[in-house]
This record gives C-alpha cells, sequence and structure tokens, in this order.
C-alpha cells in the first residue's frame, strides 16, 4: 500500500525540482519562485482541504490563512 504512495510523492518531488530549475532559469531569482510556490501552496492547499476532507477553518486556522497570504504578496511586492 505505500509503494504507490511512495512513487508518487517522488514523481511530485521530481516535478516541484524541475519547475523551481525552469523557474530560475527564466527569472533568474529563486526568491520570487520561493515566493510563488507558497503562494500555489496558500491558495491550492486550502481547497483541496475543504474537497478533501468536508472540512472548514476554524477562525485561528483563518486568521493564519489571512496573514500568510499578507507575507506572500509583501514577499512579492515589496
Amino acid at each position: 500500500m505505500l509503494w504507490p504512495m511512495f512513487l508518487l510523492v517522488c514523481l511530485g518531488g521530481i516535478l516541484l525540482v524541475l519547475g523551481y530549475a525552469l523557474g530560475y532559469m527564466h527569472l533568474k531569482n529563486i526568491w520570487i519562485i520561493v515566493a510563488i510556490s507558497v503562494g500555489a501552496i496558500l491558495v491550492v492547499e486550502p481547497i483541496l482541504t475543504v474537497l478533501l476532507f468536508r472540512d472548514v477553518p476554524t477562525a485561528g486556522s483563518l486568521i493564519g490563512l489571512v496573514l500568510g497570504a499578507f507575507g506572500v504578496l509583501a514577499a512579492m511586492f515589496l
């Protein structure tokens, strides 16, 4: 049961590193790539959590999510 998940995680990791490499080749700044990656996680992960687990965020986690979004925007634009 663990082998299919292990292979999927390995494939995901390889694709992530490839995405970082391609982004760095084009933008020449790894910090922009990191901010975009964190921003994508900030958008996609809550959507997946609601869809897969049918669990809505608590007040504290929602505040953390909003503050995280502001941090990513600050990293990208300041």
